[in-house]
């Protein structure tokens, strides 16, 4: 599959060009964070167009900051390496064996392909994760479990999985502005300099919150949030999404997706965004065009 565009005409496309003007005013020198993941990420000719579209964004003077995660991946490489993992409350009990398999994909094998489709499609992106420059220190994450039978609250121990606990922008304050994009793997060191596996919608919403973005835009694997009939909401408060927690319309995985954008919205962030990243130019379809395509939450 290539990239090539619709046969449409010049003057289409110049009028296409200049109704993004607004949008591209609106978004001059503000900081994009955008945390990539899914479906998305592991087919290559929808990875190659993301890769343009995050130059596009650095063309046009906004600083974009890329954030991925790696679920897929790391399980295939724990299969290949017969290392069998267990999960609670959604999240990967990541022990000894587990963190190190993580690093290396993470840190490794994916940040350095994204690193390299966007400077094949002439950027010039910097791979990092959490732990360079300390600008993500994280503490170990709990979860509890209500024993069904006996109705007692148990703590689950998910090994070294993390929470950010602080982050620091001296490292993304040097390339910020300066034509470099940095991508970053969800990895963070604690103050003890164990290395923890922090959830990447979680990783993004701390660095986003930190840097004050503009947006943060989470791509995942649907449209965004929907209600009771199936139909996307556009736009959401922070009223409204809790709302829609308690009467059960936002439920099962969107549940911490929606609290990380609200976990953002507290830590600085303008406004986040639920997006499809299967949809050809997603961060585009969002940013430059007057209807947007996922679920905006805000204030």
């Amino acid at each position: 599959m290539t990239d090539a565009p619709h046969a449409i005409s010049p003057q289409e496309q110049a009028r296409i060009l200049s109704e993004a003007l607004p949008h591209m005013q609106e978004y001059d020198e503000e900081t994009i964070v955008i945390k990539y993941g899914g479906h998305a990420m592991g087919e290559e000719s929808l990875a190659r167009q993301f890769a343009r579209d995050i130059v596009l964004l650095e063309q046009t003077a906004i600083n974009p900051v890329v954030v991925h995660g790696g679920g897929p991946q790391i399980a295939a490489m724990l299969k290949r390496l017969n290392i069998k993992s267990e999960f609670a409350q959604g999240l990967r009990i990541t022990d000894a064996a587990t963190i190190e398999i993580v690093e290396m994909v993470l840190a490794g094998s994916i940040n350095k392909q994204i690193v390299s489709y966007i400077n094949e499609a002439g950027g010039k992106a910097v791979g990092l994760c959490g732990k360079d420059g300390n600008m993500v220190i994280a503490e170990k994450a709990t979860r509890s479990t209500v024993d069904p039978d006996s109705n007692i609250e148990k703590i689950v121990d998910l090994g070294f999985v993390g929470e950010p606990k602080k982050v620091d922008l001296k490292l993304l304050n040097q390339l910020i502005g300066y034509e470099l994009v940095p991508v970053l793997a969800p990895l963070a060191a604690s103050d003890t300099g164990e290395t923890f596996n922090v959830n990447a919608d979680t990783f993004a919403g701390a660095v986003a919150g930190a840097l004050k973005a503009k947006r943060l835009l989470l791509l995942t694997d649907v449209p965004g949030v929907l209600d009771k009939s199936k139909t996307l909401i556009p736009e959401l408060s922070v009223k409204d999404a809790r709302r829609l927690i308690a009467d059960g319309t936002i439920s099962g995985g969107m549940i911490p997706k929606v609290e990380t954008c609200i976990y953002a919205l507290d830590q600085g962030v303008q406004g986040v965004v639920i997006i499809d990243g299967k949809t050809p130019h997603a961060v585009l379809l969002e940013l430059f065009t007057n209807v947007g395509i996922g679920t905006l939450i805000h204030k």
